[in-house]
């Protein structure tokens, strides 16, 4: 193999397609998250309650857990390329067509599409990025890509709010329905432009010379060696691998904890923040209720944090090769970052422990995504990644009910169980992986 072709091959793939897979993301998140700014004028105008609103918002996982699996084992059969195609331009015109609900069972109706429609992206691009990239970047080729979360929240909110106060009222539509159109266009835009954009795999990739195109299958041919000592590649195989089950139940914590705070986090700042803010509202001759972009830009602080996080554990990772420890250290600060939040009187306390929670869960998604590769491949892979993404996000129908009713203090016993099943994986994924691939290499 040679190595340098190799290396040469991954710095052109991350460059050539990482952005832009990163700019599909953010559109992602913000198709699937923008009934949070919209409900704003949505509960206005169609008399919708909140926990209307918040129902819906869980829904969406209903749709999405039933069609995850076929939809990502539907990806292998007809490419990446042609299936993400799809999928994004499916997801924009629901989103789009979001505007013309009138009551909470259109609007149900209307969650429910988006997950059907949305169900396999973000499964399918992990699994398509296994295809372009050996283990030892795939963390951070990961973060890369994830980074569109934050950057979604961090700018979603403001140019939401900007389309709703801009807009609103031209053409007979409410703020809200243009949010809902405008947001749901670029995602068909962008799909369409997968389809000339994204090649399948490297033998496909005209801007790669033959020696890249076949160094770069060659390093991801061996890591299918390794995948087939260590589990296998069928994906009836990877349903019943208890080892796939222990990563859902791992992701699990993680999926209730990032959705309790993207149902949540501007509220609980708020909480934290009201009386000083509002008082400084009155000192300085303003509405004491126009406190609403401070609130935007406090919650902004945490999502900032979870940036450099990610960027961090992402290379940590890949330099130690070291997983689930990782990820189990992770979460461990996240649980002291849900702690503080929980107790602290002082409200910049209470925001330092958001931020670190934040900070602790964000920094698990491109590590944790690292494992499923280490045991499965080819079928197994498309099917377990989706079944993992998939079940554990079941959190995300009740995740925004737990702290409306009960607080953040359950967010601290979720997060430990995230830590137990890390350390669980240790055993069952990494070191079973590390002892399969001695065995091979001793063999051959």
């Amino acid at each position: 193999m040679n190595l340098d072709a190799a290396a040469g091959a991954t710095r052109k793939v991350a460059w050539r397609i990482v952005p832009f897979l990163c700019l599909l993301y953010v559109f992602n998140i913000l198709d699937r998250a923008n009934v949070g700014f919209a409900r704003l004028g949505m509960t206005r105008d169609l008399g919708l309650a909140d926990a209307v609103i918040d129902w819906g918002y869980g829904l969406f996982y209903v749709g999405y857990l039933v069609f995850e699996v076929p939809s990502n084992l539907l990806l292998r059969k007809f490419g990446a390329r042609v299936w993400i195609s799809r999928i994004m331009v499916t997801w924009g015109l629901v989103s789009m067509l979001t505007l013309a609900v009138a009551g909470p069972v259109s609007y149900y109706w209307a969650r429910v599409l988006l997950g059907i429609a949305e169900a396999g992206f973000f499964p399918g691009i992990i699994f398509y990025l296994t295809a372009w990239f050996p283990p030892a970047r795939r963390a951070r080729v990961v973060a890369w890509f994830m980074l569109a979360i934050p950057v979604a929240n961090i700018f979603g909110n403001p140019v939401s709010g900007l389309i709703m106060d801009t807009f609103g009222g031209t053409g007979g539509l409410a703020g809200w329905q243009w949010l809902f159109l405008l947001e749901g266009l670029p995602s068909v835009v962008l799909g369409i432009l997968v389809l000339f954009v994204l090649p399948d795999r490297p033998r496909d990739a005209t801007w790669l010379n033959d020696d890249e195109k076949t160094a770069l299958e060659s390093q991801i041919d061996a890591e299918g060696d390794q995948r087939r000592a260590a589990g296998g590649t069928d994906k009836l195989t990877a349903l019943a691998d208890p080892r796939v089950w222990l990563l859902v139940a791992l992701y699990f914590s993680v999926a209730v904890g990032t959705n309790a705070t993207g149902a949540h986090l501007p509220k609980l700042v708020k909480g934290h923040f009201e009386p000083m803010l509002q008082e400084q509202a009155v000192a300085a001759g303003r509405d004491k209720d126009q406190i609403l972009w401070q609130v935007g830009l406090l919650s902004a602080l945490p999502h900032l944090a979870s940036v450099v996080a990610m960027v961090v554990t992402s290379w940590l990772s890949d330099r130690w090769r070291s997983r689930s420890l990782l990820v189990a250290a992770a979460l461990l600060a996240a649980g002291v970052g849900w702690a503080v939040a929980w107790q602290a009187e002082n409200p910049w306390a209470a925001l330092a422990g958001l931020c670190l929670a934040q900070a602790g869960m964000m920094a698990v998604l491109p590590v944790f995504w690292a494992l499923p590769p280490l045991f499965l491949g080819g079928a197994a892979a498309a099917a377990g990644i989706a079944l993992i993404n998939s079940v554990a996000n079941i959190g995300g129908i009740f995740a925004p009910r737990i702290i409306g009713a009960l607080g953040v203090g359950p967010m601290v016993a979720f997060m430990a169980w995230g830590v137990m099943m890390a350390l669980l994986a240790r055993v069952l994924v990494e070191n079973r992986r590390d002892r399969a691939g001695d065995k091979d290499q001793t063999h051959a």
